[in-house]
């Protein structure tokens, strides 16, 4: 398949939607401009790895990742700034569970205006994609599923409640530094407070997972229109976000959120002065390194 067979706006957007799983990686490398500056070499493997790029598509993937890395340098780093400046304000007030749920309200709101925003392009790039790629995304998917039943059920439930303190423990500890036993035995009885269920996760991955390859099969057996597409991505979409709030699963989803919610405001009313000025230093580096990224004309 030859560049000219897909909009080049189709693949842009979607390796914007791959660059926010990008920015998680990035969360935990120790220099965020090494890591930036590599980004998209490492989105591209990442890519890859999902659609098995082909020897004619492989060239201006390249190129196009190198200009979506200089439209988010210069677009959406200055975002990253304000939301940083936000965090520091509360860590130094003191955030109420009120304040962490309108941040979380923020984020939420701010990417379902992303995602709608670019269903047009997204319909260009579902319209294009062959068979033998839609095939292979669902293997990568199988394959991610396969991994999660091994890393979060594995063993019985005070096994999965510690791989899930766990995980929770290396973001804190990356943000506030080492904590005194004390202070674990305190986050992981907040941690074990929030409901555990890995089959509902699982099952809604595979949910989203497979709306997604229907829909994209869907769309090249149908042959549908640019119109069309648009709308069914625009349905599929608002389905992830209201599934939330209209789900079935509605009381385990609000009850783990607020339980969340409430663990991340357990770590910050345990956390030390000193583990406070380590949070406020590491978020005034990124704030800095934002900064510098946004102005870099790499």
């Amino acid at each position: 398949m030859h560049k000219s067979t897909m909009p080049l706006s189709g693949v842009r957007t979607l390796y914007q939607l791959f660059l926010l799983t990008l920015m998680v990686l990035l969360a935990a490398c120790s220099s965020l401009r090494l890591a930036y500056n590599h980004g998209d070499t490492l989105l591209y493997w990442w890519i890859d790895g999902y659609v098995d790029l082909n020897s004619d598509q492989k060239e201006w993937v390249r190129e196009d990742i190198d200009k979506l890395f200089h439209w988010h340098r210069k677009t959406q780093l200055q975002d990253y700034v304000q939301i940083l400046q936000t965090a520091q304000r509360q860590l130094t007030a003191g955030p109420t569970q009120a304040d962490l749920q309108t941040d979380f309200d923020d984020i939420k709101k701010r990417t379902e205006s992303l995602l709608l925003k670019a269903a047009p392009e997204l319909a260009d790039l579902t319209r294009s994609l062959q068979a033998d790629q839609i095939a292979t995304l669902e293997r990568k998917f199988a394959a991610n599923n396969a991994d999660f039943r091994k890393k979060n059920m594995r063993g019985d439930r005070e096994a999965q409640q510690k791989f899930r303190y766990k995980k929770s423990m290396e973001q804190f500890e990356l943000w506030f530094g080492s904590f005194t036993s004390e202070q674990e035995a305190a986050i992981r009885q907040a941690s074990d407070a929030r409901p555990l269920n890995n089959e509902i996760w699982l099952d809604e991955r595979v949910r989203r997972q497979k709306n997604i390859v229907a829909l994209a099969r869907r769309v090249q057996s149908e042959k549908l229109g640019k119109e069309a597409t648009v709308a069914a991505i625009q349905e599929l979409i608002k389905d992830g976000f209201e599934r939330l709030e209209n789900s079935e699963r509605k009381t385990f989803f609000d009850s783990y959120e607020q339980a969340n919610l409430q663990l991340v405001l357990t770590v910050i009313k345990l956390a030390t002065p000193a583990q406070k000025a380590h949070a406020q230093k590491r978020m005034q580096g990124w704030i800095d390194d934002f900064r510098t990224l946004a102005t870099d004309q790499k």
